[in-house]
């Protein structure tokens, strides 16, 4: 399976396991909605690196495990390798350490870290913004390359639509430590919005997209109204040029370190390094 069929797989599995809460079953605007980002676009910071120091400090995997999958990931991009295989083998280790723990174990855990270390830092802005279309009886969804029982729960919490999240595989319940397709990442989100639109009957050229990310392009040209939050350089540059909506809600501090810290975390496409990051903190 090549790189595009695995970006393919991965965008109808994030659009078949999207939830769409009851109370929005019919909505007063059916062909519209708006599709969110959540790292550094709905959230301060990337999801993943909260989830991973909370189930670190659970004791959730070991040390051991979580630089095993740092390593693999490491390897192959400061060598240099472009075999397709070889990177999708590398971001798969990086969940494998949720092999053999139940779906319903990683939604329990996640609830509790979410409370702990999340809540307090969405953007006020941007969930304004997401209300704005609920208001208007349009459907939001999160859009996002986080685990989807993560980006499930944050879409519960923040009483939208539902999400669309990297699936990792699961027989009866319990994870085999294997992705599903890819990680929602890039192209592969593009991909779900398209699969999504077509089940639900949605006028993309009607649809809002938002992202801080050059990387969702792909996602935020699908649509009819993009907007450009918290924007990275790349991405503020093409929304300027294309003559797209941003919205900033950093201070400059802050936003440099924003800056720094995405790149950070793209550089570890399961969340591994952010994983590591945590260990280190907590070591100091």
């Amino acid at each position: 399976m090549n790189l595009q069929q695995r970006s393919a797989l991965a965008g109808e599995a994030a659009a078949a396991a999207a939830e769409v809460e009851a109370a929005l079953d019919t909505p007063a605007d059916p062909t519209a909605a708006a599709f969110f980002d959540v790292d550094n676009t709905v959230m301060q910071g990337a999801s993943i690196f909260y989830f991973a120091r909370g189930l670190y400090r659970r004791k959730f995997f070991t040390t051991r495990e979580i630089l095993g999958a740092v390593w693999k990931q490491a390897y192959f991009r400061l060598v240099g390798v472009e075999d397709p295989e070889h990177v999708a083998e590398a971001r798969a280790s990086a969940l494998a350490f949720i092999a053999g723990h139940t779906v319903a174990e990683l939604e329990e855990l996640g609830s509790e870290i979410f409370e702990e270390a999340m809540a307090h830092r969405i953007w006020p802005g941007t969930r304004a913004l997401a209300q704005l279309h609920l208001d208007q009886g349009q459907r939001v969804w999160l859009v996002t390359a986080a685990p989807i029982e993560l980006a499930s729960l944050l879409a519960r919490r923040l009483g939208l639509t539902g999400a669309m999240g990297t699936v990792a595989e699961h027989v009866d319940g319990v994870y085999t430590g294997r992705l599903v397709g890819d990680l929602l990442h890039g192209p592969a989100k593009a991909e779900a919005v398209l699969a999504l639109a077509e089940r639900e009957g949605l006028d993309l050229a009607r649809c809002s997209a938002y992202s801080d990310s050059y990387n969702d392009l792909p996602m935020l040209s699908l649509v009819g109204d993009p907007c450009a939050i918290n924007p990275d350089a790349r991405l503020r540059h093409h929304a300027r040029e294309q003559r797209w909506r941003i919205r900033d809600y950093r201070t400059g501090r802050r936003a440099a370190r924003a800056g720094l810290a995405a790149g950070a975390v793209a550089g570890a496409a399961g969340g591994a390094a952010a994983a590591l990051a945590a260990l280190r903190s907590r070591e100091r």
